[in-house]
């Protein structure tokens, strides 16, 4: 058997060879029935025995399913919850590993859904901080700043993130977490809920003590300007030059123009007069400069796709490469009665600097939009925007727990869209006053906010939120 990650397998089965740095498993022999104590730090001789430790829990009684055992997919077994036909059902195998508080720990297991019509909200994994009688315990730090800002409330449940599923159904769930100060046992709870006729499977179950994640900080700019009036779109790109190079020179990983910027600069024309193909002429030019100064760039722009044309924002590497687009979907009516044609899909782009996702100016009305991103993994939201509703902006960056970062036209001094970087609270870290300035925000992606009644809400965003069909998810 290939060996495990680092840690050690504590609440199933450990596989030959491994070597355990942690042991909080107590292991029972399946014929036996003889339970002995791991508790020693160090290596011991691994068992290939059952953990017989999980039990199964539902809220109610008249809501139990069927519990059971089976084979997981490298024939370790499997712990099993089934539904019967009726709605509602909601089930669980729970079981508490001791912790030390402040230590971190990484939990994994694999998962297999079956007629599960939605798995992310149906088949999650729970990690509850409990004290040696049971109880919640308290955060150990305040929660953020724009939501009930009171003392530290209790530190709410974890949930560990779905990977891809492999092609006999299987995939990861897993996640790294810090036991608050107070808690003495970690509550790890596999759930089939809301399923009828459907089955899960959890196998390969590991909390193991491990390392703090790094941080991933990056610097995100915005760059305030409106281009002066222009004869042609080079004319107009070559404007924004030395705001890119204030945006280096402030150490920005990604910096973010404003929309449809050749139009916004070639005063009296239309949509076709300065529509391009893309790559063309203009992401050529921003291309070179993202280069020169090694950073992210994400600029406005209209394309042409043979009878096409669309409003568009477009992300260049620091390599000089068009790493994506995205075309606009929401189309106010000065657009479509243009003939602009509406994009349809959400695409979220896994850089260096994180995943990054695209929206432009009129989306920002629209929740769907950013859900939509938030929903494919975005961290980070870059959006050229003519103009909105500045609640909207925080709205969206509150909503879905992401940094946006907004490149406007609007004056600042009017009650309008801003030039800034919003965090995950919906607050402006950096907001532009004046036109021709660059505001650079630093954040660390690897760190999430936490809210009172809360907890970690962007990690609950997809075990919570509703399903948009009753045939399951769109």
């Amino acid at each position: 058997m290939p060996s495990r990650r680092d840690g050690v397998k504590s609440d199933l089965w450990r596989y030959p060879g491994t070597l355990a740095m942690f042991r909080c498993t107590v292991w029972l022999a399946l014929c036996g029935g003889l339970a002995s104590s791991i508790g020693a730090v160090g290596a011991s001789e691994p068992r290939p025995e059952q953990d017989a430790l999980w039990q199964p829990a539902s809220p109610r009684d008249e809501l139990k399913p069927k519990f059971g055992r089976g084979i997981g997919p490298r024939g370790y077994t499997s712990l099993t919850i089934e539904h019967d036909g009726r709605e509602g059902l909601d089930g669980y195998w729970k079981q508490a590993f001791p912790v030390a508080g402040g230590t971190w720990y990484r939990f994994h297991c694999v998962r297999k859904a079956e007629n599960v019509a939605v798995p992310r909200r149906s088949s999650l994994v729970r990690i509850v901080w409990t004290d040696d009688k049971g109880n919640k315990v308290r955060r150990d730090a305040p929660p953020g700043n724009g939501y009930a800002p009171q003392s530290a409330g209790n530190a709410e449940a974890e949930h560990p993130q779905d990977g891809p599923i492999d092609k006999a159904g299987w995939c990861e769930v897993a996640g790294v977490f810090q036991a608050p100060k107070a808690a003495t046992n970690a509550l790890v709870e596999l759930h089939l809920q809301w399923a009828p006729c459907g089955k899960v499977s959890y196998s390969e179950v590991e909390f193991a003590e491990t390392t703090a994640p790094p941080p991933r900080k990056v610097r995100l700019a915005a760059i305030h300007y409106l281009p002066k009036p222009s004869k042609t779109p080079a004319e107009v790109c070559e404007q924004f030059a030395p705001l890119i190079a204030e945006a280096a020179q402030q150490k920005a990983d990604l910096v973010v123009l404003g929309e449809t910027i050749t139009y916004a600069g070639m005063r009296g024309s239309n949509y076709e007069d300065v529509a391009e193909p893309i790559p063309g002429p203009s992401t050529d030019y921003f291309a070179a400069l993202a280069k020169q100064h090694k950073l992210h760039i994400v600029v406005g722009l209209y394309e042409r796709a043979e009878h096409l044309i669309y409003n568009v924002a477009v992300l260049l590497g620091p390599d000089g490469k068009l790493i994506g687009k995205y075309r606009k979907v929401a189309l106010p009516r000065d657009e479509f009665a243009a003939g602009v044609a509406p994009g349809s899909d959400y695409p979220v782009f896994d850089t260096q600097i994180g995943k990054i996702g695209l929206m432009v100016c009129y989306d920002g009305f629209f929740p769907e939009v950013a859900r939509q991103l938030s929903n494919n993994g975005a961290e980070i939201i870059a959006w050229p925007v003519w103009g909105c509703n500045p609640l909207l902006a925080q709205a969206r960056a509150c909503e879905n727990h992401v940094y946006v970062v907004s490149s406007t036209y609007g004056n600042s001094t009017a009650n309008w869209m801003r030039t800034a970087v919003y965090d995950h609270e919906g607050k402006a870290l950096v907001a532009a006053e004046d036109f021709g300035t660059v505001v650079t925000a630093e954040v660390d992606l690897a760190k999430p906010l936490n809210w009172n009644s809360l907890g970690d809400f962007k990690a609950e965003l997809p075990r919570h939120r509703p399903v948009w069909s009753k045939h399951g998810d769109e």
